[in-house]
């Protein structure tokens, strides 16, 4: 018989199951004539002997995990991937590939492969529910994928369950791969497309997860009444009580919003600049809006709206990750570094932080960061490179942790072209079709809280203009893909990157090929925020640049929007109502108030205008209704405008 399995098996997928290294050696080994003996037995069970003595045996529907070889290296080792190539070259191309789902593998070939345990486990976590974005075989990419809070799943041989790939390790690997064969049995009886997002399960405990937010509910009424300047102590551990409840119930994304909240109390009666009165707004709204969805939404939305029954954290296998830059934040008593790193083989975005408490009156800017030792290396060196990490994790929100391990080795190498071969999930090489795909998203409020959600790398064909504004001390610049359509690079200065300004424009002036950056709409166009700029020369990271600020040429400041002026002034009312409380709002504010809700009859926003009217009439009573209605209605225009 043959090995149609081996066959089907590609250098990509064969890099995914050991490394490109290892594949690179097997194959330079073969053409210098290190070839093995090989034997094919009726069972379809492959022998290979190397001249050196090592045996490998590759079982059938097993993967190249269970094989086994004489020599001591441990997991898939060259001589494994030597016997795979070996067998390739004996035909002179591969058998054609049907069009195939991994939904038509059915439950019993499941257990008989993970085990009634496994199996049990998964069924657990599937009742719970769970989002999963669905990717069939294309022609650009052969392999059908889905991408799960915790992991990605990919099928790299048609029917081989044996042969699936997840960067998630061994202990969960069995039962995340049964999760993602269902969600594509889910996609299947729907009849989604060929890159789907979709909920998977989740009927099973709808009623408590309903009950869970209806008390977190009550909290956030009585902090609208209160505010942040009256909240007491009794409502900071009635919160705490709520987060923790939510956690152990799986409710990752409000239990984040909660422990933000938390957060930010905190940093108000400590005086920290980590207090901001719009973000206190935005975390209140937040909740309201998560409770609202999947009340009048129904059981499809609530894993994707609430999280799913996911470990706080997931240990990963051997991973392999690309560096997307660096940015650096905080207050005046501590500076942050979220390192970007993007997975090749499934495409999903991660960030790496690191956090630095400051002593009094002491500065450091992302110039002083950039020799501070992060994951083994230093942080300007980790910000452009690719890496791979045997002691990695990762949380649902997709933020990953690297654990300092002696056994477990972390490797650090140049990045090189790396952006070059990122997957179509991460690199956009078409600016309509990424402003379109950002449209059709769901209210920021409701979707999964993940970490650099609307992060990319875009290639640049042309950089049509740059300027500086003095009075914004804002850089902005006109860039164009190949078909011409633009997009605005738009970066502030920030005094923990005093010289990030000035390296940008640097690196915009150099003819940059990609610009990774975060992504926003506005005003029906895109707008990047960079983290790092691609050119011939280089990587280059404005955040932590190290040569001195030069003066930059200013330009002609623009108009301000009639639109952004007047929702803008209508959220910093709102955030004034959060912060001082429905219950103790001053008469000035009330005034405020209907001045915002004339602005935005002006621009057109009439229903916005009128709840804000309402908004204004609530104030000093006890209905916390009309804020959240307001701010909610507000947060969303301002998103999509």
């Amino acid at each position: 018989m043959t090995r149609a399995d081996l066959l089907a098996l590609t250098p990509e997928a064969l890099a995914a199951l050991a490394n490109r290294g290892l594949v690179k050696r097997a194959a330079k080994e073969l053409d210098a004539g290190l070839t093995p003996a090989l034997t094919l037995a009726d069972d379809g069970t492959v022998l290979g002997e190397f001249p050196d003595g090592a045996r490998v045996t590759l079982t059938i529907h097993s993967g190249l995990e269970a094989s086994s070889c004489s020599c001591s290296a441990p997991g898939v080792c060259r001589h494994t991937i030597g016997v795979v190539l070996a067998y390739q070259r004996q035909f002179e191309s591969a058998p054609e590939v049907t069009p195939w789902s991994p939904g038509d593998l059915d439950d019993d070939l499941l257990t008989e492969h993970f085990g009634a345990r496994t199996m049990a486990a998964a069924r657990r976590l599937h009742r719970s529910g769970y989002p999963a974005r669905v990717r069939r075989p294309t022609a650009a990419d052969p392999v059908a994928s889905v991408e799960l809070p915790s992991c990605t799943v990919r099928f790299l041989v048609p029917g081989e369950i044996g042969l699936a790939h997840t960067d998630a390790n061994a202990a969960k690997r069995d039962e995340l791969i049964a999760l993602a064969v269902w969600a594509f049995r889910a996609a299947d009886e729907r009849a989604l497309g060929d890159d789907a997002q979709l909920d998977v399960g989740g009927v099973a405990d709808a009623h408590s997860q309903t009950t869970d937010m209806d008390l977190v509910a009550e909290l956030v009424h009585d902090l609208v009444l209160d505010g942040a300047m009256h909240a007491s102590s009794v409502l900071d551990a009635a919160l705490a009580r709520a987060a923790n409840d939510l956690r152990a119930r799986a409710l990752h994304w409000p239990a984040a919003a909660v422990d933000d909240l938390l957060d930010q109390l905190a940093a108000y009666r400590s005086r920290s600049a980590r207090y901001r009165p719009e973000h206190f707004a935005d975390l209140l709204t937040e909740l309201h809006a998560r409770r609202l969805a999947v009340t009048n939404g129904g059981a499809s939305l609530r894993s994707r709206v609430l999280g799913t029954d996911e470990a706080a954290e997931t240990a990963l296998r051997r991973v392999r990750l690309t560096s997307l830059g660096c940015r650096i934040g905080g207050t005046t008593d501590e500076r942050t570094a979220e390192v970007f790193l993007a997975s090749g083989d499934s495409g999903t975005i991660l960030v790496l932080r690191k956090r630095w408490e400051l002593t009094e009156d002491e500065e450091l800017t992302g110039a002083d960061l950039a020799g501070r030792r992060v994951a083994g290396s230093t942080l300007s060196a980790l910000a452009t490179a690719n890496l791979v990490s045997e002691s990695a994790s990762r949380s649902p929100g997709r933020v990953v942790r690297i654990a300092s391990n002696r056994v477990a080795k972390t490797t650090i190498t140049p990045l090189g072209t790396a952006w070059e071969h990122l997957p179509d999930t991460v690199l956009v090489r078409e600016l309509a079709a990424l402003n379109a795909e950002l449209a059709d998203l769901p209210p920021r409020l409701i979707r999964p809280r993940v970490a650099a959600e609307l992060l990319r790398v875009v290639q640049v064909c042309e950089v049509r203009s740059i300027s500086y504004s003095p009075g914004d001390q804002r850089v902005d610049a006109v860039i164009a893909d190949a078909h011409g359509t633009t997009a605005r690079v738009s970066a502030r200065h920030r005094s923990a990157c005093p010289a990030a300004l000035d390296a940008l424009v640097e690196a915009l002036s150099s003819d940059p090929r990609f610009i990774s950056a975060v992504l926003r709409r506005s005003g029906g166009g895109l707008v990047l925020d960079p983290l790092a700029v691609m050119t011939d020369d280089g990587v280059i990271v404005p955040d932590l640049a190290t040569r001195p600020a030069t003066p930059l040429r200013s330009a002609e400041q623009r108009r301000p929007d009639p639109l952004t002026d007047a929702l803008d002034t209508a959220l910093t009312a709102c955030a004034e109502v959060a912060h001082r409380g429905l219950r103790h709002a001053p008469p000035g504010l009330r005034t405020r108030i209907e001045h915002a809700a004339t602005g935005l009859r002006r621009v057109g926003l009439h229903i916005a205008a009128g709840q804000l009217t309402d908004l204004s009439a609530s104030l000093g009573r006890d209905d916390p209704a009309a804020f959240l209605t307001a701010h909610l209605r507000l947060t969303t225009t301002a998103e999509r405008r």
